[in-house]
């Protein structure tokens, strides 16, 4: 006898697999000053633990590529959570129990990272191999979820601080460590399909040797740079705007990007299908430019600020957008391009925000200055978009 497979059950537990990464992305940062008064780690060491964490990501991205075929998408998806419960949950004892707390730290960091990264792999063909209906919009919907992860772990971690007090963050960190822990069940038990049979879907080497995959790596590099450049000094942006605290900062900030950019996919995952995506991936290119103009350009610092928080409604769609353009044009990529692109993706979230701060450093700390270096990735992703349809067009692709 026959029965209707739960996909709704696999898309929730994806949902949260996003809200996990964005607890992994999020959480640590916010403990910094923490860590700095608590054991003593300078600040030079602390920024090691961010460099870490997306550093980890890369190398899962590149094992990814070659390994998750042959392990399986169930085994390696419940190990995301798994590593990523562990690592969190391990924030709150093994600093404690080292005689280098921050070897501890980083021990931890490089666990949970290693779960954000196959998350970040296996989520999106997961819910792509799924056989829903409108698989643009979905996929627009389920990267909604790490965004408001990003906005419910900042919020969430502020008001227990206010509560209970920052010094019982280990308490927090172990209560966090539970929705990996619980997702565990849901993947192990939801159905899983892959988008390709074994065996059928193209190598690294087929991959590289596509032209047009190359297009799709720049577009999806300039899509994790447009995205990161703007959202990693959110806060700073804040504060420097408007002369305001780091907790106001933050949710003025990070917090207001990562809203705009969950409504604007959530909007996409309802009314997307009425639109073409790289229609709607210029526009939101032409808008992200405006967004780093005004935040560049503007005199006056609160309407700076408007650019920086309106730009994560501009940016939403071109990471999963990417994901589902590149789907559509190699549909038998399989688990190497998704984990190649990844890969590109976390690459133009290491060098977008690091272009931006060198040129903010080089003109005297000039953080809008930093800012209008950024504007090229969505110029260059306008101009990709433009350059693939014309390719899609003319090789009958819709």
């Amino acid at each position: 006898m026959n029965t209707k497979k739960n996909y709704g059950k696999t898309l929730r537990a994806c949902y949260l697999g996003f809200i996990t990464q964005a607890i992994s992305a999020n959480f640590a940062p916010l403990l910094f000053l923490t860590f700095y008064r608590t054991y003593g780690i300078t600040f030079s060491k602390l920024a090691l633990i961010s460099t870490t964490f997306f550093f980890t990501q890369l190398v899962v991205d590149l094992i990814c590529a070659k390994f998750v075929d042959k392990i399986g998408y169930r085994v390696s998806i419940v190990l995301s959570e798994v590593t990523s419960g562990i690592g969190l949950a391990g924030l709150a004892f093994l600093p404690d129990h080292m005689a280098n707390p921050f070897a501890g730290i980083i021990i931890c960091t490089i666990v949970y990272a290693i779960g954000s990264g196959l998350i970040e792999v296996l989520c999106s063909p997961i819910v792509e191999a799924c056989p829903f209906e409108n698989k643009e919009g979905t996929m627009s919907l389920l990267h909604s979820f790490y965004c408001w992860g990003s906005v419910g772990v900042i919020l969430g971690s502020t008001l227990f601080f206010t509560l209970f007090g920052i010094e019982n963050w280990r308490m927090l960190a172990c209560l966090w460590a539970v929705i990996p822990l619980y997702n565990i069940y849901n993947f192990a038990t939801c159905p899983i399909e892959t988008l390709v049979e074994e065996g059928e879907g193209m190598t690294i080497t087929q991959l590289f040797k596509t032209k047009i995959f190359w297009l799709l790596l720049v577009l999806m590099v300039c899509a994790g740079s447009s995205e990161l450049a703007m959202a990693q000094w959110a806060s700073a942006f804040a504060e420097s705007a408007l002369g305001v605290s780091k907790t106001v900062g933050d949710l003025a900030g990070p917090c207001g990007f990562a809203i705009f950019m969950g409504i604007s996919r959530v909007l996409y995952g309802k009314f997307g299908e009425k639109v073409d995506l790289t229609v709607f991936m210029m526009g939101s290119g032409i808008m992200c430019i405006c967004c780093y103009l005004i935040a560049a350009l503007a005199s006056i610092p609160v309407l700076g600020l408007i650019g920086c928080t309106l730009c994560g409604f501009s940016v939403a769609i071109m990471w999963p957008g990417s994901i589902s353009i590149s789907s559509k044009t190699l549909p038998t990529g399989g688990t190497a391009m998704f984990a190649l692109l990844a890969l590109a993706g976390d690459l133009g979230g290491a060098v977008g925000p690091a272009i931006v701060g060198n040129v903010t450093q080089r003109n005297g700390e000039n953080l809008q200055a930093g800012v209008l270096a950024g504007i090229g990735f969505p110029v260059v992703l306008v101009i990709s978009v433009i350059i693939l349809r014309k390719w899609r067009k003319n090789n009958a692709i819709k």
